[in-house]
């Protein structure tokens, strides 16, 4: 048999987790939490045997037998802690929520900065070898400018990895800069990169040179080898909306691509299926859109920057 009930007081309904006092299998009281929660009056309440509250066997049971457990009840994550006399429910959707975007964070953390850990790694490999002086000055330049945005990646964690350091900028400038980081890459797989059509854009270089990374990135993984991969520019009003095209074969439930965690169908290799997921996180930051579609024979992966 339970303990008795404490008395209720005011300072329950003061208490965010929601609350219902039992005695005996039935109801004595609820808090307005565990009002809201349940949906039932507390006059209609009181006096009711706990199943017809509640609903669920397993609260039933925990109230019964103690302890604690995680539920989800209505597209809500609900903590549940019994006690003699005492069912206790904390609604954790929020924190479950945060914990979430952590991970994903994380996931997007470890995407994003794969390019320049790569491309330093790759300097001081070649480093290590004799070269002209004028080589090495060159090596050392690059390898300096992607420290330098490794610095500002780890800067934008205070700001929700959204751009915060918009200019304006030719768009071929940020191509020719993926294309010379990608450069080993592209030669490897026998892809050329071509681009057609420029525009003063406005975006954060680096936010900007990421989409460019993971769009070509992955045309030229999964279009054709050997094979072109062409950017495409074009003004639209106040946007620019810029395409990156392969001749692949046609793409089945395109839009699923841009979802985290995600990876087309028969795709190999290791990947962390964010990358679509990443590019339409930072043009939806500066208020633009990215989608796929087919154009003719070819695979457009497209966005919209704005224009200067």
């Amino acid at each position: 048999m339970h303990a008795a009930a404490p008395v209720p007081g005011p300072w329950l309904d003061a208490l965010p987790q929601a609350v219902l006092l039992h005695e005996h299998g039935r109801v004595t009281h609820l808090n307005a939490a565990a009002v809201r929660l349940w949906g039932v009056p507390l006059e209609r309440a009181c006096g009711r045997p706990l199943m017809e509250v509640v609903r669920r066997h397993t609260l039933e049971a925990l109230a019964e037998r103690g302890g604690e457990l995680e539920l989800e009840a209505s597209g809500r994550a609900l903590k549940c802690m019994a006690v003699p006399g005492a069912l206790i429910v904390d609604d954790v959707t929020d924190l479950r929520r945060r914990e979430a975007e952590l991970r994903e964070a994380a996931a997007i953390l470890s995407h994003e900065f794969r390019t320049p850990v790569a491309a330093i790694k790759g300097v001081l490999e070649a480093l290590e070898y004799e070269m002209p002086m004028e080589m090495q000055r060159s090596f050392v330049r690059q390898g300096l400018a992607e420290a330098e945005r490794l610095v500002r990646l780890v800067d934008d964690l205070a700001v929700g990895f959204r751009p915060t350091r918009a200019r304006t900028q030719p768009l071929a400038e940020s191509v020719a800069r993926a294309e010379r980081l990608l450069g080993a890459d592209l030669a490897a797989s026998s892809v050329r990169l071509t681009r057609e059509g420029d525009a003063l854009v406005r975006a954060d270089p680096d936010k900007l040179l990421q989409v460019l990374l993971n769009l070509v990135e992955n045309a030229a993984r999964y279009g054709p080898r050997p094979g072109t991969v062409r950017v495409e520019a074009r003004e639209r009003g106040q946007w620019v909306e810029v395409a990156v095209l392969d001749d692949g074969p046609p793409i089945q439930d395109t839009e699923d691509l841009f979802r985290a965690h995600t990876r087309g169908k028969g795709a190999t290799g290791n990947g962390s299926g964010m990358g679509l997921y990443i590019v339409r996180s930072i043009v939806q930051g500066w208020g633009g859109q990215a989608w796929a579609e087919r154009r003719g024979s070819a695979n457009a992966f497209a966005f919209t920057v704005p224009t200067a």
